[in-house]
């Protein structure tokens, strides 16, 4: 499994909301710019999450987007299958695309045990967590300036 730069960027934009989040909307073209996104690219991905609403958009000269939820509401995993559809490893663990081979395939529980490490990875994982990480390495970075 390869997440993509949808999936990628998308985490990232949650972050950036925020960690930018001063009750003020942030702007497509400040994220882009910080995130070194495309606008254009970055439109898409907004619009995705809007539609989701896992972010709300304001329209109007101090429009712009803010997250919809707290950043613990968010994990990992739910903003990438948002964007990337199902993390499963192989077809066969996605919903009704079962195998014929399922009953007799003796690598059916290495593809679970892999899905089922994936998901406990990236369910695990809230943005408010990269928050303190984020936050960490930062007095770390200052602490030795």
């Amino acid at each position: 499994m390869k997440i993509s730069t949808r999936g990628r960027y998308a985490v990232r934009v949650i972050l950036d909301l925020a960690t930018n989040n001063t009750g003020e909307c942030v702007k497509v073209k400040q994220i882009a710019k910080r995130q070194e996104i495309s606008e254009k690219y970055l439109e898409q991905i907004i619009a995705i999450l809007n539609k989701a609403g896992f972010v709300k958009s304001v329209r109007g000269a101090q429009g712009g987007y803010r997250l919809a939820m707290d950043p613990s509401s968010y994990t990992i995993g739910m903003i990438l299958r948002l964007t990337e559809g199902s993390l499963a490893p192989v077809a066969c663990l996605e919903g009704e695309n079962e195998c014929e081979r399922c009953d007799t395939c003796e690598t059916l529980s290495v593809w679970q045990e892999l899905e089922q490490a994936i998901n406990s990875v990236v369910d695990g994982v809230t943005i408010a967590d990269l928050l303190e990480r984020q936050q960490k390495r930062l007095e770390t970075m200052n602490y030795y300036i």
